[in-house]
């Protein structure tokens, strides 16, 4: 399968349409129609139900346009870096990234890195870090900076140097907004918004101790802060999150006692041929923790 024709469809399955997409392409609609019945033909499955103005793809088509991004995405970037030039540090690294307070010193590492480096760039991911690492043994991504508890045994990293502490978000109008602090037995049969990922929910359920069946989860989340206050917001429950900036008028953040706190490490793959460009970037982000430890 040529990476030109994958392109093609990925075109298509962006437009919904052969003859915006061909326009798009800059080939006739013919030949995209071709194109896309031989791909079919050659995968043994229908990628696309056509009707009469618009196309949508199965679920096989689903399937093949996330793999068809990766694949294009791992292209642009080898050509990206076989362009490099020795006497020049230049190309571009992709970060995966969670919702971290250490997405604030390393994007002060990105800023310096590219006053000496003009020709970097970076791509930023978001997302939670199963879908990272899953981007990183891909190769779509370079580096991710998870939050702990995460595997890490296949990785090289770098520990980022903020603390995570785990609160409770509630409307100002709950009655443990009258605590100074939440203890476990505060949360029994509450309503609550927790993290999706299973490692994250397990350290919640150690630190709550009273056993599962005395937790009312009401709706997990993978990220967004955003979306985790409006529900809070809309009186669906509390919910556990790390500490981040809110609508103080209407919500307010408690502290879990005892404490629950998460490192966060920025990580690449172990065995990793690393361009010239990665290599001084990790350099300048160990320089800088470096740097920042002597000021604390």
């Amino acid at each position: 399968m040529e990476l030109r024709v994958l392109q093609y469809f990925l075109a298509a399955a962006r437009e919904e349409n052969i003859t915006k997409a061909a326009a798009l392409l800059h080939i006739t609609q013919p030949t995209l129609s071709r194109q896309l019945m031989q791909m079919e033909e050659e995968l043994g499955v229908k990628l696309f139900r056509r009707g009469k103005h618009n196309i949508l793809l199965t679920e096989e088509g689903m399937l093949l346009r996330r793999r068809a991004q990766e694949i294009v995405d791992l292209a642009e970037k080898a050509a990206k870096e076989l362009k490099h030039e020795e006497e020049t540090v230049s190309g571009e690294i992709s970060i995966g990234c969670g919702e971290t307070r250490n997405m604030k010193p390393l994007s002060r590492m990105l800023a310096s890195f590219r006053k000496k480096y003009p020709n970097v760039s970076f791509h930023i991911y978001t997302a939670i870090a199963d879908d990272v690492k899953e981007h990183l043994e891909n190769g779509v991504l370079d580096m991710g900076l998870l939050l702990e508890p995460v595997e890490i045994s296949r990785y090289q990293y770098i520990r980022m140097p903020l603390k995570e502490k785990w609160q409770v978000l509630m409307r100002r109008d709950c009655p443990l907004a009258e605590k100074q602090k939440i203890v476990p037995e505060d949360l029994a049969g509450v309503p609550l918004i927790v993290a999706r990922r299973r490692s994250v929910r397990n350290e919640f359920e150690n630190w709550f101790g009273y056993g599962k069946e005395k937790l009312h989860i009401v709706s997990t989340c993978n990220l967004s802060h955003y979306n985790q206050s409006i529900m809070v917001e809309s009186g669906i429950g509390v919910a556990i999150v790390m500490e981040f900036s809110c609508n103080q008028d209407i919500l307010c953040l408690r502290p879990l006692e005892p404490e629950i706190e998460s490192g966060c490490v920025l990580v690449w793959k172990k065995n990793l041929t690393l361009s010239p460009t990665m290599q001084r970037f990790i350099e300048h982000v160990k320089e800088s923790i470096a740097e920042m430890g002597k000021g604390m």
